[in-house]
């Protein structure tokens, strides 16, 4: 379907030929894998713990430190593509090109020593992931992706699952930091699908709950309020890895805005289904 995430769609409208991209997936890794070597440095030791504002939206030391050691690598790898990262804002010359950096997905878990976290480094080109990694460190495990190479666990390549009816499914999802004043809070939704799949399983880091459906641990993915630092290396993931992914009403995936449908090939028309008539019990969601 045309209106999916297509990574190498993306990548032929970049122009980037196979061993560009793959230069830029090994980067990728690599960047991830020194982001979370730090968050270990630090897990169970931190210093520092601060509110961003919102309750839950935490950021510690090691959320800083993390990303001071990937964005001083890719600036030194590729100084000519720009970047967005979650503590530190934009910054590098603007162009379609664009790292996005999560130094630390689950910083609540990781503040609480609750081993469900992961450095996320993804490469977008105008506004569309292509490929990225999730490096996973209390788990050993590194998920990176390229169109020209799919999508890895380490050395292993990985695929989503072929799981086919919801009923028979385990998915996952997660709730915005502004659940508490939000009425599209995703509340309805989990007790919905809750009856009616074999699971809902709440992560607490929208990249790792990515990764597990493109290695096929779970089988769909839904959630809003999130950043392009939470999305680009994980829809990557699931594209690549041959999953579904879109917005909420089955349109062109959009990264700014915070909504994204990640399923099986076969799940993904039924989820979205019933995300739409939890819509039309409650219209006052998303805007209907």
């Amino acid at each position: 379907m045309k209106t999916l995430l297509d990574c190498q769609q993306v990548a032929a409208d970049s122009e980037l030929d196979f061993s560009t991209q793959q230069n830029f997936a090994g980067i990728a890794r690599a960047a991830a894998n020194l982001g979370a070597s730090v968050l270990m440095q630090h897990y169970g030791r931190i210093s520092s713990i601060e509110s961003k504002g919102r309750v839950g939206d935490l950021v510690t030391n090691a959320d800083l430190a993390a990303e001071k050691i990937v964005l001083e690598f890719l600036r030194e790898q590729t100084p000519e593509i720009a970047i967005l990262a979650e503590e530190s804002g934009s910054s590098g010359s603007p162009g379609k090109l664009c790292w996005c950096v999560d130094p630390l997905d689950g910083t609540t878990n990781f503040a609480h020593g609750y081993p469900f976290f992961a450095t996320s480094v993804g490469l977008i080109w105008d506004g569309r992931p292509m490929l990225g990694a999730v490096a996973v460190p209390f788990l050993k495990e590194t998920y990176w992706c390229s169109p020209s190479q799919g999508s890895y666990l380490n050395e292993e390549p990985i695929q989503v699952s072929h799981c086919r009816e919801l009923e028979h499914s385990l998915l996952v999802t997660g709730f915005a930091y502004d659940r508490h004043e939000c009425t599209d809070n995703n509340y309805a939704e989990f007790c919905w699908l809750t009856h009616r799949c074999r699971g809902v399983r709440r992560g607490g880091a929208a990249a790792v709950d990515l990764a597990f459906v493109a290695a096929g641990r779970l089988d769909g993915y839904w959630e809003r309020g999130l950043a392009p630092w939470d999305l680009a290396a994980g829809a990557a993931l699931v594209a690549c890895a041959g999953g579904a992914v879109s917005d909420y009403k089955n349109s062109k995936f959009e990264i700014e805005e915070g909504r994204i449908l990640a399923t099986t090939p076969e799940l993904h028309l039924p989820l979205q289904k019933e995300l739409e008539l939890v819509t039309a019990f409650d219209p006052k969601l998303y805007g209907a």
